[in-house]
Formats: structure tokens, C-alpha cells, sequence
């Protein structure tokens, strides 16, 4: 039997009395309560995610709360990424043409959410502008930062149209009928945005506000007071980010798309990262970014994107047809006019709407009429 040497008794003790101590330490940290409301936060699909919550957490629990929906947008991540070869989406771009190939429950709900825009915004939104946005340097391909010619823009939007892409909801497949590259950045983002509200919801939380690199959806409100979350719409000019208004949101998300962060200039010309599918060009109208405000973010986040292509004026008339909440800021001169849809002044409140001096839009022919 083999006996220990002098004083080891005395340190197998310490020894067990300080990992006694580690534990219940380490218990104690994840059952230290939070000050709300919490704000959990880091790097998400090449940009940021702040998360606050204002029901009462622990230190453990907010710690499983992020995990948790850091799980679900890195499953975005693994089926729509166009970053990564080995995502859903890049093996969809890469399968044979007209055959059929079974997707996910999230890559077909998306595509569906994507030909319903592109059909209501009479092309202003497509996903299969893949191949452009690579064209024109916006995309993963990193091309040079040239203005591409002609010839090469004809060809490439000769194949752009999602009527080359077909979606079975039913069977959960979908086929590319043209050689097309389906870029989902005009809406994934926003279906991340939905994921983690609905992760939090099945967790039972009752309050909190989900910004996505810019995609908003606030649940609840930030205090048992009731107070509502406030978010900032920012102002469209390069330099740090600033707020143009400060509007409280309950049960809403908003997406916001601009041609103010994500460009190149050459001779003199300056080319935004917003391609119009009609036409192969990036934008050059004076509306320098649109605010959609809607229940889903995935659907706000793709019709900020077609307003933006569509401009102000056709762009609030295509707002107006489908009841779109709708905050556009539009160049003039070295300021902005804020121009809000009727649905906007329903959700908001015409007190709001006065007390921020945002202009409440006017049909063409109600102008007219007005000034008769």
C-alpha cells in the first residue's frame, strides 16, 4: 500500500478546497444578475450584431441566449452565403441547369419572399443580378474597380431575370433555368434579423431590440414603464454614422438601404453599390437612402432595396400601391429632405411626423389638384 510523504494530506485538501471554491465562484458568476437592459454584441456576416434585451437575465443566462441565436445566423450564414464555397446557396449557382434541387425550409422561404418583390416591384428587385454586382465589383469576385464596358454589361444582363429561376414551394426545390448567379444580399441579412426574433420568442422573451448590421426589429419595450425603443435613422453622407431622426418602434423592424457607404469613384463619377436589374447601372437619382418599416425584415429588407432602385417619386407611388411604410432622405444640395409614405403617418402618428418636420408625400395629381 503505498503512503504519502509528509504534509501531502494538508495539500490534497487546499487543493480540493480551492476547485471547491473555483466552482462555486464560476456558479455564482453565470447566477450574477444583469443591469437591463443587456446588450449582447460582436461579428456577424462581415459586419455587426447588437442584441438588447430588457427581460431580467443572469450572467449565464444571457451568455445561452447568445449562443443561441449566434447559432441560427450562422446557419443563414451556411445556406446564403455567397462568401463561402461550400454554402447552399453557392452549390445551388454551381448545380446543372434545369435540374431540380431540393433546398432548405430558409433558402425556399427566401426565394419565394424575393419573386413575390420582383413581381410587385416590376423587376426593380432580382436576385439572379449576381453576375452584375460582380461586374461592377460589389461582390465576392473583388474584380478591379473599373466602370465595365458595354459589351460586357449587355452580355451579363442578357442572363439577368428571376423568370430564370423556379421555386417549387410545395416540394421544397427550386432550378436555375439560365445560367444566372442568385445573390441573396438584398434580402438575407433580413431573414437573419427574423431568425433571431423568432429564437428569442421560443425562449420566451418578452422585450427586445435586434439590430443587424443596420437591420432593426424591436419586440416589447425597453422597460416596464413601457417605454418604447427608439432607433436612429442615419443620416446619408460618408464619416462617422449619425442619427437624421430618432423614432420609437414597437413590434416593428426596419431596413434601411443607401448609396452612401459602399462605392467607387473614377473621373469624377461616383458609382453606388445599388445595381438597377433593369438596366446593368448603378443608381444616379438624387434618393439617398430608403427606410422600410414592416412586421418581417426579411421582406422589409428586400423592398428598401427595390424603392431605392425605383427612386423617390415612382418608388413612393409603387409604396403607396402596396401599403409600405416607407422614410426616404433625398438629396438637395449639401441637405436632405425626409418625404414619408401614408402608411408611415398611420403607424407613427401625424404629431411625430409634424414634430420631426418630415414632409408627408403627395401624389402627382393630388399636387395638381391642390394647387388648382
Amino acid at each position: 500500500m503505498m503512503s504519502l510523504l509528509p504534509g501531502s494530506t494538508r495539500l490534497i485538501e487546499k487543493a480540493a478546497l480551492a476547485m471547491v471554491l473555483l466552482l462555486l465562484v464560476g456558479c455564482s458568476e453565470k447566477d450574477r444578475p444583469l443591469e437591463s437592459p443587456v446588450r449582447l454584441e460582436g461579428g456577424i456576416f462581415g459586419t455587426f450584431y447588437q442584441v438588447s434585451i430588457s427581460d431580467p437575465l443572469t450572467q449565464g443566462e444571457a451568455e445561452a441566449l447568445e449562443a443561441g441565436f449566434l447559432a441560427e445566423l450562422e446557419s443563414v450564414d451556411a445556406a446564403m452565403s455567397t462568401y463561402r464555397d461550400d454554402s447552399e446557396l453557392s452549390v445551388f449557382n454551381q448545380a446543372p441547369l434545369n435540374e431540380w434541387q431540393p433546398l432548405s425550409n430558409a433558402l425556399i422561404e427566401v426565394l419565394a419572399i424575393s419573386r413575390s418583390i420582383a413581381e410587385a416591384s416590376s423587376g426593380a428587385f432580382d436576385i439572379t443580378i449576381g453576375d452584375l454586382v460582380n461586374l461592377w465589383s460589389f461582390g465576392p469576385e473583388a474584380r478591379p474597380k473599373e466602370v465595365p464596358s458595354e459589351q460586357m454589361l449587355a452580355q451579363r444582363l442578357a442572363q439577368v431575370g428571376f423568370d430564370a429561376v423556379q421555386v417549387d414551394t410545395q416540394a421544397m426545390q427550386a432550378r436555375r433555368e439560365r445560367d444566372v448567379y442568385v445573390d441573396l444580399s438584398g434580402v438575407a441579412k433580413g431573414h437573419g434579423t427574423d431568425r433571431v426574433a423568432a429564437y428569442l420568442d421560443q425562449q420566451g422573451i418578452e422585450g427586445y431590440l435586434i439590430n443587424l448590421g443596420g437591420d432593426m426589429l424591436a419586440h416589447g419595450y425597453r422597460d416596464d414603464n413601457e417605454t418604447p425603443w427608439r432607433v436612429g435613422i442615419e443620416t446619408p453622407q460618408d464619416g462617422a454614422p449619425q442619427a437624421q431622426h430618432i423614432l420609437p418602434l414597437h413590434d416593428m423592424s426596419v431596413a434601411t438601404s443607401g448609396d452612401y457607404r459602399n462605392y467607387f469613384e473614377m473621373d469624377g463619377r461616383r458609382f453606388a453599390h445599388t445595381i438597377d436589374p433593369r438596366t446593368g447601372q448603378p443608381v444616379t437619382h438624387n434618393l439617398a437612402s430608403v427606410s422600410v418599416f414592416h412586421p418581417s425584415n426579411a421582406w422589409a429588407d428586400a423592398w428598401a432595396t427595390a424603392l431605392l432602385v425605383l427612386g423617390s417619386e415612382t418608388g413612393m407611388e409603387m409604396a403607396l400601391a402596396n401599403n409600405l411604410s416607407v422614410l426616404m432622405l433625398i438629396r438637395e444640395g449639401d441637405h436632405w429632405q425626409s418625404i414619408v409614405s401614408p402608411a408611415f403617418v398611420d403607424y407613427f402618428g401625424e404629431a411625430l411626423v409634424d414634430e420631426l418636420g418630415i414632409e408627408q408625400w403627395t401624389a402627382p395629381n393630388e399636387k395638381l389638384e391642390q394647387g388648382n
